[in-house]
């Protein structure tokens, strides 16, 4: 019987090729490679012709989906090669690390197995990253690149491996108890192919795993003890779609690599030469900016393969690596600019792919019904983020609209709503990308139904059962209605007219009415009848309208800053409704909380540019009400608060309304110089959400007030009534007529 441990770097394209190459030249009978053996029923599938990494085993809890984990192939993964060699060749395959069903115990696996390190081993942790730094190099991966991704003899890669690993692990101060149980099980799974009768066993693990596993000066039965009686539970495992984003190092992943588009490239030049491999490569980076109006001519690509290779030579390195490609696309086409070159990362270097897996792998109901729902709608998951359009007056953008909310109640939320550049309901503009870990949230809920719908139906009336708060349950009725769920609307709007009927908090009222009345909107698009919601709407309103003027009474400014946008949506909201009883018991209390002794100045402007903006209240109304605030004020803030309240948002009011401008230049430049100082922040603040050419008009007027005063005066100059005061003025003056 004999041994061969090849040592790799997860994800290492160099590493997958010297190991297929050396896999071909020994022609093994078994193959033990580093991953969960809970999942071994699962590997012939990746030689399924519908298998298109990059993919990912999903390993999860069956009694808590959400204790899971994943192992990410990619084509120049070395376990993807090692695995698909011995299926190619119908040779045993196995994983052979500690089963997952031990590691996703509730129960930390290890932790009364050794004794607790008392400090940590930087060693273990960065292996790679001691011997760069020991070569010179920045960091871990570009000396593994240098050392194997780039060698172009591969005879003795391993062994290099295996002597470096073994310096390194001497050195090592101590390894972590769960380390130690996946080494022992690894040792185990070698003996047993050896019980089983095989002569050449190839052993692909981690690098620094494969000096533990000689079996060399390690005891069988003290493994067998230290493996006794690990906690244990009940684990599920299924391929699923990964993407390259997800194999990057800056995604989280512990294993990630920095550029999975550079290495899928060398993969599949990997039999071409150095200058193949550059030149396409460059070819490809020529077209993207060109892709985006940006100058890449055939000349510069010629001359940055040249630099390339003449950087290369310079850096005594066997071909130009990623980092010559990046020094050469910065001086030849992005003009030493960084924006070309994040444009470069983003779709080359990353160049976000999302895999496939084949119709039959093993997965829960509720997947397969989202697969179907997809394929029918003809809306297929995609790893890159973009937006679309849909026009809820088409079955099928109805139905992608109603699928995405569904899965949105479901907490997958595979498209975000971003509004809509049309008017009216009839479109709905989404952001779109799929994300490797919603696979894990879909087998979550799967507990609640086999289907999308019956899924989203049944967490409706989980969610709705568990909660009496009324802003709460109006969402969820909005949600609802946008997921076109009929037998969970009327179970959630009971729960509404209850709650509503029982909460006293004006502040809940308020936040309850927009949801509902976007409900009532989306009625006639969505083909929902929204007449059983107007009695509760209705309620709601005239509640509001009764207890509003009491809620207003005495705020602290932090209190009238969350009243205020909560009153414009609610003015919005029922302005939608276009129920005139309604809206005419709004606008009378607006009318009241204008004219309210001490109401906060901000709520106090709002309603009064409110009344103004539905003609009842004129611009004289307007300035006499300032002039009466400005009049009345102890403290110059409270006009200012008012100014704000109501200008905020809009300077045109000021730009074509001579009179209340003349109102608030006569009280500011009235105003003492500390009182100025006092008020100006607030002023600013206000002046500063005025569009640019509204700022600019004011400053024209502030310019200039005396004309603008002469001119009112002219306006309102009475000739008849001047007339006869004339003769009175003669006489007091002493003046013959």
């Amino acid at each position: 019987m004999s041994l061969h441990l090849f040592g790799i770097r997860h994800h290492g394209v160099g590493g997958a090729r010297s190991l297929r190459r050396a896999l071909q030249r020994l022609e093994p009978d078994c193959v033990l490679v580093e991953g969960p053996p809970d999942a071994n029923d699962l590997l012939p599938l990746l030689a399924d012709a519908g298998m298109s990494p990059p993919v990912a085993l999903l390993l999860y809890a069956k009694d808590d989906p959400s204790r899971a984990v994943y192992y990410p192939f990619a084509t120049f993964s070395p376990e993807f090669q090692a695995i698909t060699y011995a299926l190619d060749q119908k040779i045993t395959v196995r994983f052979m690390d500690l089963p997952q069903s031990h590691q996703l115990a509730p129960e930390p696996v290890g932790a009364q197995r050794a004794a607790p390190q008392t400090e940590p081993d930087d060693i273990a942790a960065d292996p790679l990253g001691w011997l760069a730094a020991a070569a010179g190099f920045s960091d871990g991966e570009r000396y593994w690149e240098y050392l194997v991704e780039q060698r172009q003899n591969d005879h003795d890669v391993f062994t290099a491996i295996f002597e470096a690993m073994t310096a390194l692990r001497l050195e090592s101060k101590s390894l972590e108890p769960r380390e130690a149980l996946r080494e022992a099980h690894m040792r185990q799974t070698i003996r047993k192919a050896q019980k089983d009768g095989f002569k050449k066993i190839a052993v692909v693990s981690g690098a620094w795993h494969s000096p533990a596993l000689t079996l060399e000066n390690s005891d069988a039965k003290a493994d067998a003890k230290l493996l006794e009686n690990l906690p244990k539970t009940m684990v599920s495992s299924t391929w699923i779609p990964w993407t390259y984003g997800r194999l990057a190092r800056s995604s989280g992943y512990g294993a990630g690599i920095t550029s999975p588009g550079w290495y899928a490239h060398l993969w599949e030049l990997q039999d071409s030469s150095s200058r193949n491999v550059i030149s396409h490569w460059l070819t490809k980076v020529a077209h993207l900016l060109r892709a985006e109006d940006l100058s890449a001519s055939s000349a510069s690509i010629i001359e940055a393969v040249r630099l390339a290779e003449a950087l290369a030579a310079l850096r005594s390195s066997p071909m130009p690596g990623l980092d010559e490609m990046n020094e050469v696309s910065r001086a030849l086409f992005a003009w030493d600019s960084d924006l070309p070159l994040e444009l470069i990362r983003e779709k080359l270097i990353l160049a976000e792919t999302l895999g496939a897996v084949p119709d039959s792998t093993p997965t829960v109901p509720l997947v397969r019904d989202l697969e179907s729902e997809q394929k029918r709608l003809r809306f297929k998951p995609d790893a890159v983020a973009k937006n679309v359009e849909f026009d809820l007056r088409t079955p099928n953008d109805l139905e992608r609209s109603v699928l995405l909310h569904r899965l949105r109640l479901l907490g997958v939320p595979w498209g975000e709503v971003i509004g809509s550049s049309g008017k009216g309901t009839f479109k709905e503009a989404w952001r779109v990308q799929w994300q490797p870990e919603f696979a894990v949230r879909l087998i979550e809920a799967a507990m609640f139904g086999s289907s999308v719908l019956e899924a989203a139906t049944q967490k409706v009336h989980e969610i709705s059962s568990l909660t009496s708060h009324l802003p709460t349950l109006t969402g969820l009725l909005d949600d609802v209605l946008l997921s076109n769920l009929p037998n969970a609307a009327q179970l959630v709007l009971t729960r509404l007219e209850a709650a509503a009927a029982q909460d006293a908090d004006i502040n809940h009222l308020m936040m309850a009415v927009p949801p509902l009345a976007r409900v009532q909107r989306y009625g006639s698009v969505r083909q929902f009848d929204s007449t059983m919601l107007q009695g509760v709407v209705s309620g709601l309103v005239l509640r509001i309208c009764i207890g509003l003027p009491n809620t207003c009474a005495s705020l602290s400014d932090e209190a009238a800053a969350d009243l205020y946008p909560r009153i414009l949506e609610l003015h919005a909201a029922i302005a939608s409704l276009e129920q005139p009883d309604l809206l005419e018991a709004w606008r009378n209390v607006l009318g009241v909380l204008a004219v309210q002794h001490g109401l906060h100045g901000l709520i106090a402007g709002r309603c009064v540019r409110l009344l103004l903006e539905a003609g009842l209240y004129t611009a004289d109304d307007t300035a006499k009400r300032l002039s009466y605030v400005a009049g009345i004020a102890t403290d110059p803030n409270e006009v200012a608060a008012w100014t704000d309240g109501f200008l905020r948002g809009s300077g045109l009011v000021l730009v074509h309304d001579d009179a209340l401008f003349g109102v608030l230049d006569s009280w500011v430049q009235h105003l003492s110089p500390e009182a100025f100082i006092a008020i100006l922040p607030l002023m600013r603040r206000t002046f500063s959400s005025f569009e640019p050419a509204e700022r600019h008009d004011i400053g024209k007027k502030v310019q200039s007030p005396r004309q603008i005063s002469a001119s009112r005066a002219t306006q309102d100059l009475n000739a008849t009534r001047a007339e006869q005061v004339i003769p009175l003025i003669h006489q007091m003056l002493g003046i013959q007529p």
